[in-house]
């Protein structure tokens, strides 16, 4: 059972704004295309996952924090007598290992992933320790691209590779698991543990000032929305979307982007370039936020 979702991060959503807003450099959109594509490779493994019928508990996208050492968990597998921490990777193309340095095959050097596995399970397990957690803990990268093939790789390391993964989803729908309230409980602290607020380290530098105003398409990006009486339709892909639905990702987006700003009718008209009248957002806004104050300096706190 998935009792805890994979929803986009934070840092991927701020990217995806701020490239529907603003032309990003090189290397912020290249970093933008790493995050969908490691995301998509989530998502892959999550399907793959779910088809698997047995009485687990499965976390996804944790982030926590071990002795003021914050680290982030893929995917947690919860089951009777193990916990299984997965690292997935949807590299594409060939790689090469020369001691503990990964390479891609024009010689430019990656970042370890085996290093990045090994740190969130040594802060795991003494994490762990603290919240009195005995059941054992295995741990394994995962290589979901059917493209990816790596070189000088030893035969000891917790890899698994495209062609085994059928053979390893088999094995793991061959597991005996039975979930009790000790597991449920440890579930529901590790969620508890959860940051949300985790801190980001490759944002964009932007201002509010530079970034193009309106509405973004749900689906291609576009800024390009004609507004009709209770839905936008978007010229560029002819999608159709709800315009309370458009209102409340803009709130949210403001959110995103300007936390330490208040969100306000006429902020979020600014912001959606107009996209309806005060009057109008105000009352679609009260639908997930709850209004503070009721003067013209009132302004709008998400709802829990």
């Amino acid at each position: 059972m998935e009792i805890k979702p994979r929803v986009e991060s934070r840092e991927l959503l701020m990217y995806r704004v701020l490239n529907a807003r603003k032309v990003l450099p090189f290397k912020e959109s290249l970093h933008l295309a790493n995050l969908e594509k490691g995301y998509e490779g989530e998502l892959l493994f999550d399907e793959r996952l779910r088809k698997i019928k047995n009485d687990w508990l499965i976390l996804n996208d944790l982030q926590l924090e071990s002795n003021k050492n914050d680290f982030q968990i893929d995917s947690l597998l919860i089951s009777e007598n193990m916990q299984l921490m997965f690292e997935i990777k949807n590299y594409e193309g060939d790689y090469y290992i020369e001691g503990d340095h990964w390479y891609n095959m024009n010689g430019t050097e990656i970042q370890n992933p085996l290093s990045q596995l090994e740190r969130s399970e040594f802060l795991l397990r003494r994490l762990l320790r603290n919240v009195r957690c005995n059941i054992p803990l295995e741990t394994y990268l995962i290589f979901i691209n059917p493209d990816f093939h790596l070189y000088n790789a030893p035969r000891n390391l917790p890899l698994i590779y495209p062609t085994q993964l059928n053979r390893f989803f088999e094995n793991l729908g061959k597991m005996q698991s039975k979930i009790n309230e000790r597991h449920q409980k440890l579930a529901n602290n590790l969620i508890s543990l959860h940051k949300k607020d985790f801190p980001l380290k490759k944002i964009p530098k932007y201002t509010y000032e530079e970034l193009r105003k309106g509405v973004i398409c749900a689906v291609c990006s576009s800024l390009k929305l004609e507004s009709k009486k209770s839905f936008v339709i978007c010229k560029n892909c002819g999608s159709i979307e709800k315009i309370e639905s458009v209102v409340l990702r803009s709130a949210d987006e403001l959110r995103l982007l300007f936390p330490e700003k208040k969100i306000t009718t006429t902020g979020v008209f600014e912001w959606s370039k107009g996209i309806k009248t005060t009057e109008t957002i105000q009352k679609i806004l009260l639908k997930e936020f709850v209004q503070i104050g009721s003067t013209k300096s009132s302004y709008y706190v998400k709802k829990k």
